[in-house]
């Protein structure tokens, strides 16, 4: 890293930014072109805007048997209302579209919670290997023994890392991992006979988002167990509220606040005295990972972003992965189909178990996904992902560092761990919101940060730079974020409106959310 002085942040983000681009701003902002095309950024209609009738990328040879005769009565009488386009006009459309993304392949994510880390391209290539990217899920087991050897080496990696007894590979995403690991709870309560009378589920307000829902879909009463002062959960309000009504508690740690949840273990015993389960949240293990054994802390399930910790793609980049882990006293009852290996080398599928909660899909997970995630760990090996974890932290308090003396951190502290939490306080008499500077981040060339999670702080502001970002990114990142408070907090509030306005330079504007959300436009209607 450099040790050169840093340079004010104004005249740091001047200088990054074109001169000719910023000399040129209020033009640029006023020009307007023939076209609506600025240079190279084409202003791309709706493929219904695009609609050319006798256009079509595809000929049909004319069928030699009445059309009628095959379909009945269900033959289509009007027109299917899509768009008739040729080859090159869909080609283009969706092309120019995609030049509209931004990536984790084209900047930085600060999304905090999301973890929004680099996906190595050699895990690309592994995945499209065709003896993986071509498998059947409906193959003989005989056929298909090296797929069968990555589930298995890939969920051996994984109790390793954890520490815990069992493990479920089948669920398809972090959502699903939640519900794995309650369900599994659910079934060990039904067999000591239970199941009709613990039916709360704890869920503390720094908790992950998706908590609650997963819960309440598999029929937990939810409520809310407060924080205390350091957004930790409140040890004592636990005590109080423990009774053998509760089932479980949901706990996340490291929590969105950013911070370890320090109390873990006590709280562990509080809920395992009182005859109810422990399920953690598995969606910030990159700070702890190669570091903490979560069995050492008391967990009784746990699932596992792949996508998150072990770099798998996001969101439309593939289908997500999110494998259960369960301690000895829910191991009977993970879901089904698990592969197990044989004393002569062969892997097989164990189909059914006594105590199991049974199949949750159809087939055995997500094979892409496995094979990137154990490519992934086995490139680093144990004390690389070790060392992962420590840069993600030291990456966050970076930020912390370079950002706390102009935005106001949430919970005031020393250190964070994977993400850094501030709230809108320094700002909050500005007349601009934590939205408009996220918005304006996007004029900046930034993916906004999480904004407005968790709840426990006001215009909260999340971020989460993860270990794949170099001191440059974040000093350029931190650099904007002050540049933008000082015009937020211009006496004059001259920028205000230039703060609502943005983002001015994005392919599309801001969209009235208000509207948008009261009065959605959900199909294409010619006017």
């Amino acid at each position: 890293p450099s040790t050169r002085p840093m340079q004010p942040a104004v005249r740091r983000v001047t200088h990054l930014v074109n001169p000719w681009w910023r000399s040129g701003a209020t033009v640029w902002r006023h020009m307007k072109t023939a076209t609506g095309n600025r240079g190279l950024m084409i202003r791309e209609p709706l493929s219904f805007e695009q609609d050319t009738p006798g256009s079509n990328a595809v000929d049909f040879p004319s069928f030699s048997f009445p059309v009628n005769h095959r379909i009945g009565n269900v033959m289509r009488k009007e027109r299917t209302g899509l768009p008739e386009m040729s080859e090159p006009q869909v080609m283009r459309h969706f092309v120019r579209l995609s030049q509209m993304n931004y990536s984790i392949d084209t900047g930085f994510y600060p999304l905090g919670s999301c973890t929004m880390k680099y996906n190595p391209r050699i895990n690309e290539a592994v995945a499209r290997l065709p003896g993986f990217a071509d498998v059947h899920p409906l193959q003989p087991e005989k056929t298909v023994q090296g797929a069968m050897k990555i589930i298995y080496e890939c969920a051996q990696w994984l109790l390793k890392l954890t520490g815990m007894a069992a493990i479920s590979m089948t669920p398809a995403a972090g959502s699903s991992g939640e519900l794995a690991g309650l369900m599994a709870i659910r079934s060990a309560l039904e067999e000591r006979g239970e199941h009709t009378t613990r039916k709360v589920c704890l869920i503390p307000p720094s908790a992950h988002g998706t908590n609650p829902a997963s819960a309440a879909m598999c029929g937990f009463r939810v409520e809310e167990i407060k924080a205390n002062g350091n957004g930790r959960v409140n040890v004592c309000a636990l005590r109080d509220r423990i009774r053998e009504d509760v089932a479980c508690i949901m706990l996340t740690n490291p929590n969105t606040c950013g911070m370890f949840e320090s109390d873990v273990k006590e709280v562990a015993d509080i809920i395992h005295d009182a005859g109810a389960y422990m399920y953690l949240d598995g969606a910030n293990f990159n700070a702890i990972v190669g570091r903490v054994r979560v069995a050492d802390l008391g967990v009784d399930a746990m699932h596992l972003n792949l996508h998150k910790t072990f770099s798998t793609p996001h969101g439309g980049g593939g289908p997500g992965s999110g494998p259960c882990v369960l301690s000895k006293a829910l191991a009977a009852h993970a879901a089904v189909p698990f592969v197990v290996k044989e004393r002569d080398g062969h892997f097989k599928f164990v189909e059914t178990s006594d105590h199991s909660l049974g199949r949750m899909k159809g087939f055995h997970g997500q094979m892409g996904m496995f094979v990137r995630a154990l490519a992934f760990m086995m490139a680093y090996g144990q004390e690389g992902l070790r060392e992962m974890s420590g840069t993600a932290v030291l990456n966050a308090n970076y930020i912390l560092a370079r950002l706390k003396n102009h935005y106001h951190q949430a919970f005031p502290g020393k250190h964070c761990m994977h993400e850094v939490l501030f709230d809108d306080l320094n700002h909050r008499d500005t007349g601009v919101a934590t939205l408009d500077i996220a918005k304006a981040l996007i004029d900046e060339g930034f993916h906004p940060m999480t904004m407005y999670f968790p709840l426990v702080a006001h215009g909260a502001m999340l971020i989460e730079p993860t270990e794949s970002e170099s001191k440059a990114t974040l000093d350029t990142f931190c650099d904007t974020m002050i540049h933008l408070l000082e015009k937020a907090r211009d006496p004059e509030k001259k920028y205000k409106e230039e703060f609502h306005q943005a983002p001015q330079y994005a392919p599309t504007r801001r969209a009235d959310e208000v509207r948008a959300a009261r009065k959605p436009i959900l199909r294409y209607v010619e006017k």
